[in-house]
């Protein structure tokens, strides 16, 4: 094998198949082969992918849900609420398809039940966005052993068996030309502290990110790409017991002046869902208005 050792048979293929695309990269300047691959709608462009958000209905989770449905993804969003849910399909079947997944993701029953709803409607899946995510209650002295497990259970260890169980579908969406991807929802919380921060919720966000990385390495012999998004203060339920001082003090702790919108992380994940972001892998990134500076 010479220099180059192969940990799969993909690996392999993958490296015989762009060794003029090595040659090619040693040689600078080369001319520009296809303009038409640079244009917005062939950089940017996701019509015609099938995805599926966790947490769909409300927060971060409805702000991905909406990007998506304008720019033609068929989206299947996933709630435990069944109001809440239809109210959200009405919202965005006005401008493309939305459908929804009646589902509670706090167990291992509830994953497989979701993956079987999807499996009946659905043979591939091109995005898994991993949304859903309990928050926690509690000071130190008195947090539970159930509280803990409450939100190590939604936040991590479900969202890993969602990922694995909807395997079969993220491979058979993938091509060489167009890998499938899982984007998984952080939070600036894995990497800040404050006095009264939520412990758990923090803690298993820290978990996640790491949990993205090893999924970035393994997935990639499937041809699929695992990224995460940290947010800062983006207006979701779970913020509102916060109050407005809080909001203010974070507003004068942020560079950029403002709070997240959704066209702010909408259009990270068309980002990360489209060619130009093909090649980020394995990668957090921080969408916060530069608070966490």
């Amino acid at each position: 094998m010479g220099r180059f050792a192969y940990a799969t048979p993909l690996q392999a293929r993958t490296h015989m198949s762009n060794v003029s695309n090595v040659a090619r990269a040693i040689r600078p300047n080369l001319p520009i082969s296809d303009p038409e691959s640079l244009r917005l709608e062939n950089l940017f462009g996701v019509a015609g992918k099938v995805a599926l958000i966790t947490g769909g209905s409300s927060g971060v989770g409805r702000m991905i849900a909406a990007a998506f449905v304008a720019n033609g993804v068929r989206t299947y969003i996933v709630s435990r609420k069944q109001d809440r849910l239809a109210s959200v399909v009405e919202e965005l079947s006005k401008f493309g398809d939305c459908r929804s997944i009646r589902g509670d993701l706090s167990t291992i029953e509830g994953v497989e039940a979701c993956v079987r709803a999807y499996g009946d409607r659905e043979s591939t899946l091109n995005i898994l966005v991993n949304n859903t995510g309990a928050v926690g209650s509690g000071a130190l002295a008195s947090f539970t052993p159930e509280g803990w497990d409450r939100v190590f259970d939604l936040n991590v260890k479900n969202l890993f068996f969602l990922t694995q169980k909807f395997l079969p579908q993220l491979r058979a969406a993938a091509s060489a030309q167009d890998w499938a991807r899982v984007i998984n929802i952080s939070s600036i919380g894995a990497r800040t502290t404050s006095a009264n921060g939520p412990i758990a919720y923090a803690t298993s966000k820290a978990a996640v990110e790491h949990l993205t990385r090893l999924l970035a390495r393994q997935l990639a012999d499937c041809r699929i790409t695992c990224n995460g998004i940290a947010p800062g203060w983006f207006p979701a339920a779970r913020n509102a017991p916060l109050g407005e001082a809080a909001a203010e003090e974070w507003l004068r702790q942020t560079p950029v002046g403002r709070l997240g919108t959704t066209e702010d992380m909408g259009g990270l994940a068309l980002f990360l869902s489209s060619r130009a972001g093909a090649y980020v892998d394995g990668q957090i990134i921080t969408t916060d208005g530069g608070k966490s500076l």
